[in-house]
């Protein structure tokens, strides 16, 4: 087995950056040492000189949907988790609106055999609340199972789950950690009705549809319940203003109620769909620039914790269809770190902030153990960074099986140069191992 030294880094964690040096030995980080050292004091040791490079802890992405199974012709567990390796990430958290959607043990149990035998990265997994099952979510457990997911506001697939009789059950009874959609279905539907026979929709059709007020009203309803009963839950892809001002402001340690938002509600915004359409499509839908720029501003505080991809690729011709026909979701997770580190060059988020979003308090939230931080005897789940050498995104270089990103063209300030999961290399230099 092969001992590493990270030799002479920028080491950015906990909301710290220092130089200093890792040594890694087996799957974990042996030591953390400060400051300058003599790396031919480490003869043992393959180094890997990391001068003028960022080290991160590799990314906890804790929402993607992977599309395995029923739906690979969108994506699947082994391409997906490497386009994810190749950005960064060393550790996914899969969605269950799959086909069929993961909603008993024996199917967790399928999709966890699945993964062991094709993914390139660590891995956990959501089981989905229905009307059929909730009765016995606090029966079951597996040491795979991340959470439960709830889809108060329909999304992919067929799982609504709306009904606040369910829902009191569910928060008052709870064993997992709830994740929740959080949009108000009847609002959605009656803006469909109002523009589903309309000859000419206007650029920004889906922002009508799924309205600021769906979001907003569906997370003031939900926050009600969990303060009742006291219950853990999290909230996926927080989208507007009005949310983060219903958000607590206090450390993750002393919350039940958390928040997500996601690089695409960080980087985009409703006009961008004048040139990117349905591309950009996502639910919840995005919004004007003052919501994605309180988003922005709410990264720097404890009103939103974590930082995911919501990864959901579809094929391009699916896309490139006409608005009702066209399904929601954006390939992300490849270029996922590139964009936050995009926005911190650009002075809109602090970069100390980057992996306490995007794999400190992922770890934490989902009880993570022994990973999502740079600590001597975690596992060596780590990132190196060149903040020196350009990324292009191209369709050469494009890993997700649909093969294609609405970034493409764009020019990153920084490179993905080295990524070790378990204490392994698994990118060097650029190149998958």
């Amino acid at each position: 087995m092969h001992k590493y030294l990270i030799y002479n880094a920028l080491i950015i964690d906990e909301g710290k950056k220092f130089l200093g040096n890792i040594l890694i030995e087996k799957d974990k980080i042996q030591q953390i040492i400060k400051g300058d050292i003599n790396p031919k004091s480490y003869p043992d040791y393959k180094i890997i000189d990391a001068t003028n490079k960022i080290v991160m802890p590799g990314v906890i992405d804790s929402h993607v949907h992977f599309r395995e199974p029923g739906l690979t012709h969108k994506g699947d567990i082994y391409t997906e988790s490497r386009a994810a390796l190749k950005g960064g990430t060393t550790t996914f958290i899969d969605m269950p609106n799959t086909l069929p959607p993961t909603t008993t043990i024996k199917l967790l149990e399928e999709k966890i055999k699945i993964a062991q035998n094709k993914s390139a990265i660590n891995f956990l997994f959501y089981l989905a609340a229905t009307r059929e099952n909730y009765k016995n979510l606090q029966h079951i457990d597996n040491e795979y199972l991340a959470g439960i997911k709830i889809f108060y506001g329909s999304s992919t697939g067929n799982l609504l789950l709306n009904d606040r009789q369910i829902l009191n059950y569910l928060f008052k009874n709870q064993r997992h950690i709830y994740v929740i959609h959080s949009e108000e279905e009847n609002i959605i539907r009656k803006q469909i009705k109002k523009y589903k026979n309309k000859e000419q929709l206007p650029y920004d059709i889906h922002f009508r549809i799924r309205t600021p007020e769906a979001a907003i009203t569906a997370t003031k309803t939900l926050l009600e319940i969990a303060q009742k009963y006291n219950t853990k839950i999290h909230f996926l892809h927080i989208s507007t203003e009005k949310e983060i001002q219903m958000l607590k402001n206090e450390p993750i340690d002393n919350k039940t109620i958390t928040a997500e938002t996601t690089v695409n509600h960080l980087w985009f915004d409703k006009e961008d769909h004048k040139k990117l359409n349905n591309l950009i499509k996502v639910n919840p839908s995005l919004k004007e620039k003052k919501d994605k720029k309180a988003i922005q501003k709410a990264i720097k505080t404890n009103k939103i914790d974590t930082i995911a991809t919501d990864h959901a690729p579809h094929l391009l011709s699916e896309k490139k269809q006409d608005y009702f026909q066209a399904p929601s979701g954006i390939p992300s997770i490849q270029y996922s770190l590139l964009m936050l580190l995009e926005l911190s060059k650009n002075n809109i988020i602090p970069i100390e902030i980057i992996p306490i979003k995007t794999a400190n308090n992922p770890a934490k939230i989902f009880n993570i153990e022994k990973r999502g931080f740079l600590r001597e005897n975690y596992y060596a789940d780590i990132v190196i960074i060149n903040p020196n050498k350009k990324t292009i995104v191209n369709k050469n270089n494009i890993l997700y099986k649909c093969k294609w990103s609405p970034l493409e063209g764009y020019k990153f300030s920084h490179y993905i140069e080295y990524v070790f999961v378990n204490g392994k290399i698994k990118i060097d230099k650029g190149k998958f191992i």
